[in-house]
C-alpha cells in the first residue's frame, strides 16, 4: 500500500497543477505553473502513473477523486478492495457485481 499511496499523492498533486494550468491556458492568461510544454509533461506523467496502477493489476475507476479497486476474494465471493482519495488506508470493499454503491468497511 505504501507505493499506491505515494503514486496517488503524486497523481493528485499533478492533477491539481494540470487543472490550474489548463484553466489559465484556456483563458489566455499567463500561469506561474508554465505553459503548453508543462501541460504536456503533466499529462505524460499522469499517464505513466495510471499505467503503473494497471501494471500492478489495480483498477482505476475514477481520477477526480482518484478511486482504485484491487481484485480480491472475501469468504469465497469476488470483491474489490476499494481505496478512495483521502482514505488513510485500504479499509473498504464492495462486491464485484455491485460496485461503489455497495461499498462496506472491511472487518
Amino acid at each position: 500500500m505504501p507505493d499506491v499511496l505515494a503514486r496517488a499523492e503524486e497523481f493528485v498533486a499533478i492533477r491539481a497543477d494540470m487543472s490550474e494550468l489548463a484553466h489559465d491556458l484556456r483563458r489566455g492568461e499567463r500561469s506561474p505553473i508554465g505553459g503548453l510544454a508543462e501541460a504536456k509533461a503533466f499529462e505524460a506523467r499522469m499517464d505513466e502513473i495510471l499505467g503503473w496502477f494497471d501494471e500492478q493489476g489495480i483498477e482505476v475507476k475514477g481520477v477526480a477523486p482518484l478511486l482504485v479497486d484491487f481484485p480480491a476474494e472475501l469468504d469465497g465471493v469476488p470483491v474489490r478492495l476499494c481505496w478512495l482519495e483521502g482514505d488513510a488506508e485500504l479499509a473498504w470493499y464492495h462486491r464485484t457485481d455491485l460496485g461503489f454503491p455497495g461499498r462496506r468497511p472491511l472487518g
